[in-house]
């Protein structure tokens, strides 16, 4: 598989050395503004590719991604001090609509990975600037919040993350809902496998895991100013979903004709996704509070993009 990578920072580089690693691209081109730093990003993650599956790591430019199967766009600009979010998000609208219109030109059949924040919005935005059908932009949304949220779990159940079978759904962001109600541990439910090893799921511990979910980007960025290997692990497994057309379930973003009422919106939901991007959507079982959580998130997402001229 071709994967094309336009932004070669921390989030692009950490996803195409998460790619290399495990094997799920056999060519990688890094393109950016900055050609020195695409250069540097592609030289050294090639450098690790005696040490990994075999693959072509390089950069390049916009017409170096003909025959691309998925190009994650990871490209982007940094907030102002006193901008308002509104504002950061047309910057990067338009940002979008000059990198989406080179992309299309080129691969127009390739599937875009959005991996820009706020993801939801800029997945949304994308999919109308490339009139690509929903299932082919796919934002990475909750992906990484899941992986939170299962291993918090997994580590206070004293069990493998992989074991967990939890999401996270709705923004990647503040609103998003942590679906507890049909969290699992392998086949049994999760407070009653919480209760039968004797570690109970009491409301402390769903208090310290939630806020260990909402707040683990802000803890790691205070720490060490943003992040990305845990999202390049992300957009690796969402690559490595299509490259094997495994009709994976995923929490990933796409645009939704409706959710809860809300119309046309993009958020995060468990989809089935292979080959062809998202070929399915997988409406949850909810409580009322998770169900109004989730309603609440969509219309969140649904004001803003609302708000962005495309």
């Amino acid at each position: 598989m071709k994967v094309g990578i336009v932004g070669a920072g921390m989030v692009g580089s950490a996803a195409g050395f998460a790619l290399i690693q495990r094997g799920h691209a056999r060519e990688i081109v890094f393109i950016d503004i900055d050609t020195a730093r695409a250069r540097a990003e592609a030289e050294d993650i090639a450098h690790a590719v005696p040490f990994a599956a075999p693959a072509l790591v390089r950069h390049g430019d916009y017409a170096d991604l003909d025959g691309a199967d998925v190009v994650i766009l990871s490209c982007g600009v940094s907030q102002k001090p006193g901008e308002t979010r509104l504002a950061l998000l047309e910057r990067n609208a338009a940002v979008f609509r000059a990198v989406v219109g080179e992309v299309m030109a080129v691969c127009p059949g390739a599937i875009l990975l959005v991996a820009s924040n706020p993801v939801d919005i800029m997945g949304q935005v994308t999919a109308r600037i490339s009139g690509l059908p929903p299932g082919r932009v796919i934002g990475s949304g909750t992906i990484l919040d899941t992986a939170r949220f299962r291993w918090l779990i997994g580590r206070h159940l004293g069990i493998s993350p992989r074991s967990v079978h939890a999401y996270v759904l709705g923004e990647h962001g503040d609103s998003e809902v942590l679906a507890w109600s049909n969290a699992r541990a392998g086949s049994v439910a999760l407070t009653d496998f919480a209760a039968q090893i004797g570690a109970a799921l009491t409301a402390d511990v769903r208090g310290r895991i939630d806020t260990g979910v909402r707040n683990a980007a802000y803890t790691i960025i205070e720490g060490k100013g943003a992040t990305w290997y845990g999202i390049g692990g992300g957009l690796a497994r969402i690559v490595g979903a299509i490259a094997g057309d495994e009709q994976a379930v995923l929490s990933v973003s796409t645009v939704e004709a409706e959710v809860l009422g809300v119309p046309d919106v993009a958020l995060s939901l468990p989809r089935l996704v292979g080959r062809d991007g998202v070929s399915a959507t997988l409406m949850p079982d909810l409580d009322r509070d998770e169900t109004e959580g989730l309603r609440a998130s969509a219309e969140i997402l649904k004001t803003l993009v609302e708000k962005i001229t495309i």
